[in-house]
C-alpha cells in the first residue's frame, strides 16, 4: 500500500528542524511522505531534503499551488506567464528532490475569486498555462495530479467532474485529478459515483476528515469512497492531508482555527491505521 503524510500538518517549508516528523511519518507505517514546495527558488534545498529522505525510507511526493500574484486564470498576461515560471520552477524542485509525483492547485490561484464564476476565457487561460506546464513536466517523467477545491477556496473547478473536463481539455497523458475527500465531501452529491465516472483520470486520492481532523473521527462517507475505490480498481497512492497552525501561508484560506486533533502524532499514527483498516489486503 503506498500512502503518504502531507507534512502540511507541520510547515509549509521543511527543513532540517523537522527531521524528527519525518522519522514520526516512517515510524508510523507510511512508505511515502507529501513535501510542499511553496518556495520555489532554493532548487538545491530540495537536493538536499530529497537525501534526507533517503536516508529515511521514505519516497518524496510534492505538493504546490499557486496565488494571487501568479495565477494562472489572470487577465494579465504576465501574471500568466509567471504561473507557467513558477509551475516549471516547482518541477525542477520537485525533480530535484526525486519525486515523480506534483499536485495541487497549478491550474488556478488558492483563494482568489471574482464574485462569479469562472468564465470561458479564465478557463481557457488555465488550459494554456497547464498545457505549457504539462508538456515540461512530461519531458522529466513527472505525473500532475490536478487539485479540485470546494467554493470557499476557489472558483475555477469545484468537482470531480469539473477537473475531469479541465483534464480533458488540457489533454497530456500525463496529467490527471487529485480526488480529495474533504472537498468531495462538501461538493459531491454521491461521491461513489464521482468516482467511477471519473475513475480512469483520478491518479492520487488526498485522505482528510470533514473539519480536517483524524479520518474516520467525523462524517466522510469513508464506506461508500473506499468502496468506490476499490470496485474501480484504484491502486495510486493514498495521502493524508490535515492542517497545523503553524501555516501563515494557508490559515487565512483554509480557515484552520483551532487544533482539530490531539496531537500531530497522534493523527499521523492513526490515520495511517485508519486507511490500512480499509486496505489490509494490500
Amino acid at each position: 500500500m503506498n500512502c503518504a503524510m502531507n507534512m502540511f500538518l507541520w510547515t509549509t517549508h521543511v527543513t532540517k528542524e523537522h527531521l524528527p516528523e519525518l522519522k514520526l511519518v516512517k515510524n508510523s507505517g507510511y512508505n511515502m511522505v507529501e513535501i510542499p514546495i511553496l518556495n520555489v527558488d532554493d532548487i538545491s534545498h530540495y537536493q538536499w531534503l530529497g537525501e534526507q529522505l533517503k536516508d529515511i525510507g521514505l519516497i518524496p511526493l510534492s505538493i504546490t499551488a499557486r496565488g494571487e500574484e501568479d495565477n494562472p486564470c489572470s487577465p494579465d498576461p504576465a501574471v500568466r506567464q509567471l504561473a507557467v515560471n513558477n509551475n516549471k520552477r516547482a518541477i525542477d524542485c520537485a525533480n530535484a528532490l526525486g519525486a515523480n509525483k506534483i499536485s495541487g492547485l497549478l491550474h488556478t490561484a488558492l483563494g482568489v475569486f471574482t464574485g462569479q464564476g469562472p468564465t470561458s476565457q479564465e478557463w481557457q487561460w488555465s488550459v494554456e498555462v497547464m498545457r505549457e506546464t504539462a508538456a515540461y513536466a512530461q519531458k522529466m517523467n513527472i505525473e500532475i495530479s490536478l487539485e479540485f477545491i470546494n467554493r470557499f477556496e476557489c472558483y475555477l473547478t469545484n468537482t470531480t467532474a469539473d477537473m475531469a473536463r479541465l483534464v480533458k481539455d488540457i489533454d497530456y497523458p500525463n496529467v490527471g485529478i487529485l480526488y480529495d475527500t474533504f472537498h468531495a465531501n462538501i461538493e459531491e452529491k454521491d461521491v461513489a459515483e464521482a468516482i467511477r465516472e471519473n475513475a480512469h483520470l483520478i491518479n492520487h486520492v488526498h485522505i482528510s476528515e470533514n473539519d480536517r481532523s483524524t479520518p474516520g473521527s467525523g462524517h466522510v462517507r469513508w464506506d461508500e469512497t473506499f468502496a468506490a475505490l476499490e470496485e474501480v480498481g484504484y491502486n495510486g497512492t493514498f495521502a493524508v492531508e490535515a492542517f497545523g497552525l503553524n501555516l501563515p501561508e494557508l490559515i487565512p484560506v483554509v480557515k484552520i482555527w483551532r487544533k482539530m486533533y490531539e496531537s500531530e502524532e497522534q493523527i499521523c499514527r492513526d490515520a495511517y491505521q485508519f486507511i490500512k483498516s480499509y486496505r489490509v489486503k494490500d
